[in-house]
């Protein structure tokens, strides 16, 4: 193994990102932390994913999409309040910005990836393979838990 790849190891390592979930992207400089998905309840027909991303790449970049075989559609959403102050979810248009340095979240009631016409059911302790396309680093494949237990941590939006 490169001493690149050590290094990232160990940076991870003293960061407290999981191993698991952030290895796959150290080759571009893009890291994944606390990464989850999950349900609102047993059998649902969609799903959504949360976590931490970090871009420790030294340049700017861009979350364009993401791509997962476990649904037949799986995008970036956001809530938006209406005009009547009540939350919506939307699709992002034109990715989320990550600037060199910086983390940015994907969690409840927030940023986060929505799988939309589940495949089957997401069961916990499974793992769902998504694939996060930025505009510089290219294409990143994280292995994401399912952690159905999960309580939301800022319960604004469960799905």
């Amino acid at each position: 193994m490169s001493f690149k790849f050590h290094i990232g190891a160990a940076l991870c390592a003293a960061l407290g990102f999981s191993a698991l979930s952030a290895l796959p992207a150290l080759a571009e400089g893009i890291m994944f932390h606390d990464a989850y998905a999950i349900t609102a309840r047993p059998g649902a027909p969609s799903g959504a994913a949360f976590m931490a991303i970090m871009n420790a790449t030294g340049h700017d970049d861009r979350l364009l999409g993401v791509a997962s075989a476990i649904a037949k559609k799986v995008e970036l959403h956001t809530h938006v309040a209406d005009p009547n102050g009540v939350m919506k979810m939307t699709r992002i248009d034109g990715g989320i910005a990550l600037p060199a340095g910086a983390t940015h979240l994907m969690q409840r009631g927030g940023d986060h990836v929505m799988f939309m016409g589940l495949n089957g059911p997401l069961e916990q302790g499974a793992d769902v393979v998504v694939t996060f396309t930025f505009e510089k680093a290219g294409d990143v494949e994280v292995t994401i838990p399912v952690d159905l237990e999960r309580k939301a941590e800022h319960a604004s939006g469960d799905h």
